[in-house]
């Protein structure tokens, strides 16, 4: 009955009224503004988290809104730093000109860096879809060089995965590992849910018994047992890693249970006008939040 009923709102999901994906959107979005964050994110350092901060957008398609999305962020590091907030920013490179070319991503990025390393933070350089993975990780790495604060994200689905971790294992490494979200072709990525974990846990084990950090990014409540099983096997110290969920994802209790078990937990922030598309996207990745909030309303009236 709830597998029919998830199916139900799935097909009406692009037909909802706009009154009802603002009630996703507060689960899953931190407001519009800057202020409406910072709040969140001061309640949830209360609680004992970290934070990173995502200005929803991408696919940018003027320089100068590029130029201007930048300068939105090089101003987060430095609101950030006068907060004195447990937050750093993440930053995805269609939002700040890869669709203009490599060189005003390049521009762009590198502003970034200066300000991150100014405000002595850290920067997360997104990945998005495979046609952007060489591109992203050659402009990581040239940021890193610069300033030792810079990250990027690795994703578990592509074959390709296990080669590009080896290639950068050292102690300047910081990557966000996450399954993918991407739809890509069975030529370039592993489609079965199963083999993504294990491909996951075995990009796991080869950096922890190598060099760098990593963020341990997953919702996955049977693969995020497996990772702990992992990092108790093999004695892993707190300092090599991180668990980072999406702000508003449901887990379970699993949250509150990884912070008094002292390991740290961060949170992915997004706000901004154009969380339209990013709650929808969060809805049809769980439709019991729908479920949820209908009967929520029905309970009301």
């Amino acid at each position: 009955m709830i597998k029919l009923f998830n199916r139900f709102i799935l097909f009406f999901i692009p037909h909802l009224p706009l009154f009802f994906i603002r009630l996703v959107a507060g689960r899953y979005v931190a407001g519009e503004t800057c202020e409406e964050a910072f709040e969140v994110i001061r309640k949830l350092n209360s609680k004992g988290f970290s934070t990173t901060l995502d200005i929803l957008g991408e696919h940018t398609r003027s320089k100068d809104t590029a130029f201007m999305i930048t300068q939105k962020y090089c101003e987060l590091f430095e609101a950030i730093r006068r907060r004195k907030l447990d937050c750093n920013i993440s930053v995805k490179p269609s939002h700040i000109g890869l669709d203009l070319g490599e060189q005003i991503l390049r521009e762009n990025l590198l502003k970034l860096v200066s300000k991150a390393s100014l405000s002595d933070n850290f920067l997360r350089i997104d990945m998005e879809n495979s046609k952007t993975t060489d591109i992203t990780l050659k402009l990581s790495d040239e940021c890193l060089a610069k300033y030792d604060r810079v990250g990027t994200v690795l994703q578990a689905y592509l074959f390709r995965t296990a080669e590009d971790l080896k290639k950068r294992v050292g102690p300047k490494l910081n990557i966000r590992l996450c399954k993918g979200i991407y739809r890509e072709s069975p030529e370039i990525a592993i489609q079965d849910r199963r083999e993504i974990n294990q491909n996951y846990l075995k990009v796991l084990r080869y950096l922890f018994e190598h060099e760098g950090y990593v963020g341990i990014a997953t919702h996955d409540l049977l693969l995020l047992k497996d990772c702990l099983h992992l990092i108790r096997e093999l004695q892993v110290p707190n300092d090599r890693f991180e668990f980072q969920v999406l702000y508003g994802v449901p887990m379970s209790g699993w949250l509150e249970k990884l912070i008094g078990m002292k390991y740290k937990v961060r949170v992915y922030v997004p706000f901004g006008p154009e969380w339209y598309a990013y709650s929808i996207r969060r809805l049809q990745e769980n439709p019991n939040i729908a479920g949820y909030i209908l009967n929520n309303l029905f309970r009301r009236a």
